[in-house]
């Protein structure tokens, strides 16, 4: 104990003496080089930020740091997946068929690296598995899906399927190589028939261990998955019922599986057969408080009740006599709706003009109002009225702010670097101006902050003999 306080005081003489030596232009090396280095450290963040999405040292502290310090709670996991603003929109495009259309005509990209970027992802998650190493061209199509360069992925389907019938191969070729519809359907098809012998034996094999449950889980994906893009070939050539059929069909065979969304798909279809009684009975099933909301259910349950009160409605006469029940309703609704998704409006009443719309959607934002719009504009103009309703009560709507995708924060350590970067510039300015003042400032600075132990020291001093004390400060 005394031998630590011994070594302490010594180092407490020897630091006191160091300050004391210290001049002005050692404040200005030291400000300058902080200065300098938080600078390399923000243009370093910068540039990672604009080119992959995300902030360099979040993205090291989260896969190396946090494991070692205890790992992550599995219920924190998935709340923040429950909480995620970013979905996959439900009636994305095709893009051989749809998407690259659009570039051939331009020349332009239509969708965003940061879009393709989330697709990647979610193509490795639903369609890959840990015991994909076990068949060669399962093994193949897990580094497709990671490649970015399109002829690349769409080589290495072609090299799966030489080996054996691949339904994820199939599936990226009727998303990236079909140029129609039809084609992708031909090779939907083909991927159905290899997807479906594949969930028959995983599905025999899935309670043998947790690598068979795994690759199950896979197969149901992909099976789920090919299901649902047949239905919306059906939809987009013109076989509505067959589309409709297959879809509730599908949402019967895997009731669980809510994170596609194909109750989206379905209300689309419904609408465009004008089955609104159907319409009115899926919403009753998911618009529930307990479930996600979305621009689609908001809006639909909004055209339904303006429907019903539309083809009549007029302004000046609603201004004369009061809104009936019925118009009550309808406004409600509306202003239910507008509350989920301002943005919506706009591109309904085309005062914005519509674009292609992407993979991915924020919920409440800009993004989804577009992909909402450009499939249920049409919907909305068949229903008599109801565009002039909607234009009449939507701008009367109290709403929060939203932001607009694909608009990104900034990560917190991007904005910590700029401030240190920022403070310690100032700091070494203000020194080579003023030196001998910044010099005070800096001594009665370090003073504060040794306060603590130069109160102890006093301490120490009362305690220890004076003999013992002077031999101390001659060592």
């Amino acid at each position: 104990m005394w031998a630590a306080n011994i070594y302490l005081l010594r180092l407490t003489l020897v630091l006191s003496m160091f300050l004391n030596t210290l001049t002005p232009k050692f404040y200005v090396a030291l400000t300058g080089t902080s200065s300098l280095i938080s600078g390399l450290i923000l243009i370093f963040e910068w540039w990672y930020f604009r080119k992959y999405g995300t902030s360099f040292i979040e993205q090291v502290s989260v896969s190396h740091l946090r494991p070692l310090l205890g790992g992550v709670d599995s219920n924190s996991n998935r709340q923040s997946v429950s909480e995620c603003k970013v979905w996959r929109n439900p009636l994305n495009l095709f893009r051989g068929a749809e998407y690259n259309r659009y570039t051939w005509v331009t020349g332009r990209e239509p969708l965003t690296y940061y879009d393709m970027n989330l697709s990647a992802q979610d193509h490795q998650t639903f369609f890959t598995c840990d015991s994909d190493h076990l068949r060669p061209a399962d093994a193949i199509m897990q580094k497709a899906w990671r490649e970015r360069n399109p002829q690349a992925r769409i080589s290495a389907a072609h090299e799966a399927l030489e080996l054996e019938d691949c339904a994820t191969a199939y599936i990226l070729l009727a998303e990236e190589e079909a140029t129609t519809i039809m084609e992708a359907e031909r090779l939907f098809k083909q991927a159905l028939k290899a997807g479906e012998s594949c969930y028959r034996r995983s599905q025999q094999l899935q309670h043998h261990g947790t690598q068979y449950e795994a690759q199950h889980r896979r197969d149901t994906n992909v099976l789920v998955y090919i299901k649902r893009r047949l239905a919306m070939c059906s939809r987009k050539l013109g076989r509505t019922r067959e589309a409709v059929k297959m879809m509730r069909d599908l949402m019967k065979e895997f009731p669980l599986l809510s994170m596609f969304n194909i109750h989206e798909n379905l209300l689309e279809s419904l609408l465009e057969l004008q089955n609104y009684a159907d319409v009115q009975a899926v919403l009753a099933k998911y618009d529930d408080i307990s479930l996600p909301k979305s621009a689609t259910i908001c809006y639909t349950a909004a055209l339904l009740k303006a429907r019903a009160v539309s083809d009549k409605f007029s302004p000046e006469a609603a201004s004369r006599r009061g809104l009936s029940t019925a118009e009550m309703n309808a406004v409600e609704a509306i202003h239910r709706a507008v509350e989920f998704n301002p943005h919506v409006p706009k591109y309904l009443l085309e005062m914005k003009s519509l674009i292609l719309p992407p993979e991915h959607i924020l919920k409440r934002g800009d993004s989804e109002a577009i992909a909402y719009a450009f499939f249920h504009l049409q919907h909305w103009k068949r229903v008599e009225g109801a565009l002039n309703l909607l234009h009449c009560t939507w701008e009367g709507t109290v709403f929060h702010e939203v932001s607009v995708y694909p608009k990104k924060e900034l990560p917190f350590f991007i904005l910590f670097t700029a401030g240190l970067c920022s403070f310690t510039a100032m700091l070494a300015l203000l020194t080579h101006q003023f030196p001998e003042l910044m010099g005070v400032f800096a001594k009665a600075f370090l003073s504060t902050l040794f306060a603590p132990l130069n109160f102890i020291m006093e301490k120490v001093e009362s305690i220890l003999p004076s003999s013992l004390w002077h031999q101390l400060t001659r060592i």
